[in-house]
């Protein structure tokens, strides 16, 4: 199959270099020439494990390409999947002129029968509108299907060549036997392709989304209680996930919730209910648990210190919002840095990947350190707000020679409490008694 593939974002690059694998033709589309150029030289502008490889490899086979010129993309794929960011602000509003200023370019430039994929996050009735745009500027047919995504930001290669299931949202059954063909090799385990209507698709990802940021702002809310009641949140989470009608994932307790998925769809989903006048507590309930968790913990931090805070320099490990990615987006480290340097801290940041990202955003107004023990140097506390693997083992005695104050503010709960106290630390962590 020739695929075109609109958009380089994490989405878009992930989907065309998986098809690629698979051994379809993909030529994949961006308007930023800087981007392409780093692309077509195997470079690719985000961090995501194991793609850079698989990016190389199918160059090199020449089943993967790259260019700027929609019209050529368009004229030589019959099949073109949309990768194209649909943002949405803080009131759920999602700004689809990108994307619809997409397919009235593809329209233009259709010269015979194509098959428009959608895998943007879309408010219901979106495709729809699309095949309207289609039928007023195309002169050839084309069918739309909605095929959301499920990928997870630092493991999205392996989402999508081993997926749970695949949505797909179309009317014609022929075109849905496409897609099953196409998909059929990442279903060898027996995962499930689910055919339905393209509006239950794009609610599909909704609800998906919403229902992980509940488990998140649930088992927090229960770790404020915990802490009220001197119980240890890890404990009370493995009973629960212990139960076969809830199951262990996304139960874990810490600062939130971030990125640019779960609060965006969120976000669109109380819009959604306020515009039709349906009450929507619980989806308000899921955000504010969320907004509060990094208040509380932001303020736990500025407590400690009271009015010294000034005077303190505190280092940070951490500030993707989930370990390998160098995704800032929505991150809970960004609102700690911020409310950090508000308090007149001085603030160091360690992250693997993604320190490009916040030179970006903070310049000169915070240190961003190279390594992470040398980031400790004369620290008087370590925030950690981002789990990745080299943090889950630390050697504390080290750390303790180099902190001038031994205080840990631990966001994501990846230490014991007793060891830490046995080494000396003020250790804080979320929902377990602070020692």
């Amino acid at each position: 199959m020739r695929i075109a593939i609109l958009g380089t974002g994490y989405q878009g690059l992930v989907t065309g270099t998986c098809f690629a694998e698979n051994g379809h033709r993909v030529v994949c589309m961006d308007r930023d020439a800087d981007r392409i150029a780093l692309l077509k030289q195997g470079v690719p502008p985000i961090h995501e494990p194991g793609l850079e490889e698989l990016i190389i490899r199918n160059m090199e086979e020449e089943r993967l390409s790259f260019t700027n010129d929609l019209a050529n993309a368009v004229r030589d794929s019959l099949m073109i999947f949309l990768c194209i960011g649909t943002p949405a602000d803080e009131q759920g509003r999602t700004d689809l002129s990108g994307l619809f200023g997409a397919v009235r370019q593809i329209a233009g430039a259709m010269d015979g029968y194509r098959i428009i994929v959608n895998k943007c996050t879309c408010p219901p009735g979106t495709a729809d509108q699309i095949e309207e745009i289609l039928h007023e500027h195309a002169g050839h047919p084309a069918d739309v299907v909605v095929n959301p995504d499920f990928m997870k930001e630092g493991s999205a290669v392996d989402d999508f060549l081993r997926p749970d299931r695949v949505i797909i949202g179309c009317r014609e059954i022929r075109v849905n036997e496409i897609m099953k063909e196409m998909y059929g090799p990442f279903l060898r385990t027996g995962k499930p392709l689910m055919a339905m209507s393209p509006r239950s698709a794009e609610m599909a990802k909704y609800a998906t989304n919403v229902m992980l940021a509940a488990r998140i702002s649930l088992m927090n809310q229960m770790a404020d209680l915990c802490e009220e009641y001197d119980a240890d949140i890890a404990e009370v989470r493995e009973a629960v996930g212990s139960d076969a009608r809830i199951g262990p994932t996304f139960l874990f307790p810490g600062i939130g919730f971030g990125g640019s998925g779960l609060p965006r769809d969120l976000a669109v989903c109380e819009r959604l209910a306020g515009e039709n006048h349906i009450p929507h507590e619980l989806l308000t309930a899921i955000r504010t648990v969320n907004e509060n968790r990094r208040v509380r913990f932001l303020r736990q931090i500025l407590d400690h210190y009271g009015d010294t805070i000034r005077e303190k320099r505190l280092t940070l490990w951490g500030a993707s919002f989930k370990a390998r990615t160098d995704d800032v987006r929505g991150a809970p480290a960004l609102y700690i840095i911020d409310g950090l340097c508000r308090a007149g801290a001085a603030v160091t940041v360690y992250d693997p990947v993604a320190a490009g990202k916040l030179g970006e955003r903070y310049g000169d107004s915070i240190a961003i350190a190279s390594k992470y023990y040398p980031a400790l140097e004369g620290a008087d506390g370590l925030v950690i707000m981002t789990e990745w693997n080299e943090f889950r083992r630390p050697d504390y005695t080290r750390m303790g020679e180099l902190m001038r104050e031994k205080v840990i503010f631990d966001g994501r709960n990846l230490y014991t409490p007793a060891i830490m106290q046995s080494h000396g630390f003020r250790y804080y962590s979320i929902g377990r008694k602070t020692v």
